[in-house]
């Protein structure tokens, strides 16, 4: 198999419940192709964390199954799945813990066994891919908190992701730190999932969007086409900010009435 043409991530019938009888996943099905930007939607609750946390196997267990660039998930190809699938929380400091910013993104790739030259190398093209080189030896408590994710970002870049996951990246950033954010992220020549909240972060973002909603994909199309359904929206509980029109935004015209009890992207 060509592995240019292999997904990077396929997900199958994946269903999940908690020990204590919380079913999260009903049977979540999708595909994303490598190099794909992709917002992952949905309101508190729909299962959004718990299908990211398989991913990279931190949760097992449940039904179906999850393929990363070919590779299942599980226990024979667990290290190798870790690196490829690379996680960034929506707190910075829960990824930033050594004394300079150059340790804390020295640690993964030193941890797989890499060292001297090489190591050199990855911490200093990841920490220049997010535009941080030069805070290189700041402690990372003295950098602002746009400054800190970036750096967060740039500890999983070391590691030379196939896959680059963000939770909530927008989040507590100021405007000039979110366009700079959004700027990184469109440049990197990685696959890229978001979990947000951030509508218009992730029309801006992301051409495709899946709805995750009570643990079954409700839609999957292109995320303008998604968001300017009003009624897919409601029934899914997402809300665009106050005066934001995606329509307006990607030159989509109004839909006619007769078209208001449609739904958009339900479906590859």
């Amino acid at each position: 198999m060509d592995p240019m043409s292999t997904a990077s991530l396929e997900v199958s019938g994946l269903a999940f419940a908690y020990p204590d009888g919380h079913q999260a996943l009903f049977g979540v099905d999708f595909t994303i192709a490598r190099g794909e930007r992709v917002a992952l939607l949905g309101p508190n609750g729909a299962g959004k964390t718990t299908l990211v946390l398989h991913l990279n196997g931190i949760l097992t267990g449940g039904a179906g199954t999850v393929t990363v660039a070919g590779l299942p998930v599980g226990k024979r190809h667990m290290a190798e799945i870790r690196r490829r699938v690379g996680i960034v929380f929506q707190d910075p400091d829960d990824q930033l813990f050594m004394p300079t910013v150059r340790e804390d993104v020295a640690f993964g790739p030193a941890a797989a066994g890499l060292k001297g030259p090489e190591l050199e190398r990855r911490v200093e093209e990841a920490l220049a891919r997010v535009g941080m080189a030069e805070f290189k030896d700041r402690p990372p408590h003295h950098l602002s908190f746009g400054q800190r994710r970036r750096v967060a970002v740039a500890t999983v870049l070391a590691m030379e992701p196939e896959i680059l996951v963000l939770d909530e990246p927008s989040s507590n950033l100021d405007p000039a730190s979110r366009r700079e954010l959004a700027d990184i992220l469109r440049s990197l020549d990685v696959t890229v999932l978001m979990v947000t909240h951030d509508l218009p972060y992730a029309l801006e973002l992301c051409p495709r969007s899946l709805i995750l909603s009570e643990g079954v994909i409700a839609a999957d199309g292109r995320t303008g086409e998604l968001l300017a359904d009003d009624d897919l929206m409601r029934a899914h509980r997402l809300e665009l900010p106050f005066g934001f029109d995606p329509r307006s935004v990607m030159g989509v015209p109004p839909r006619e009435p007769s078209e208001a009890g449609s739904s958009v992207g339900e479906g590859a």
